[in-house]
């Protein structure tokens, strides 16, 4: 049931982001669906963290929307739970490190990524990194096959698996 649930959530995010586009929503959407967490306002939330914020290239916004999922799982309620921080803060890094990891295996990359910010994943990906928010880069993108299977689609898979296999952990502690 587990790796099933793995399974559902990397499909979903990778045919999400590959019919509507938007890497964060495509992935907490997946895991939301998935997992049976989260509501419509956090799922609108992830809506402008796209392409590395705002269209921005920061960090990529499929680990964003991984990591607000991790967020409503195990987040603090109360700015005063310095231990739930604490815990969380670690969980998510082990995310990090398995979107990174991942990234890494499937593409086949020789040195880790450096960062999780999009242009660097892209650069691996496609030879190159976009400015999303011009139009020109943003058709370019998709000239590459930015939406193809094996571009961001992939890249949100890989990022919905490592945190549905983090958050089925946690709750198997519980």
């Amino acid at each position: 049931m587990e790796e099933e649930a793995v399974t559902q959530a990397s499909r979903r995010a990778m045919e999400m982001e590959s019919q509507f586009w938007g890497c964060s929503q495509a992935v907490l959407g997946a895991l939301q669906d998935s997992l049976d967490i989260g509501n419509i306002e956090s799922f609108r939330a992830g809506t402008i963290l796209s392409a590395g914020v705002a269209r921005r290239g920061e960090t990529c916004g499929a680990l964003i929307g991984a990591l607000m999922a991790l967020g409503i799982e195990c987040g603090r309620s109360r700015m005063q739970d310095r231990e739930d921080y604490s815990q969380a803060m670690e969980h998510a890094q082990d995310i990090v490190d398995a979107f990174k990891d991942g990234i890494r295996a499937h593409y086949n990359i020789a040195e880790p990524l450096q960062s999780t910010l999009c242009p660097e994943i892209q650069t691996n990906l496609y030879g190159r990194a976009f400015t999303f928010a011009e139009p020109s880069e943003r058709q370019a993108f998709n000239d590459a096959g930015g939406h193809d299977p094996e571009g961001c689609p992939r890249v949100c898979a890989i990022a919905a698996a490592a945190t549905a296999r983090k958050i089925l952990e946690l709750r198997e502690r519980r």
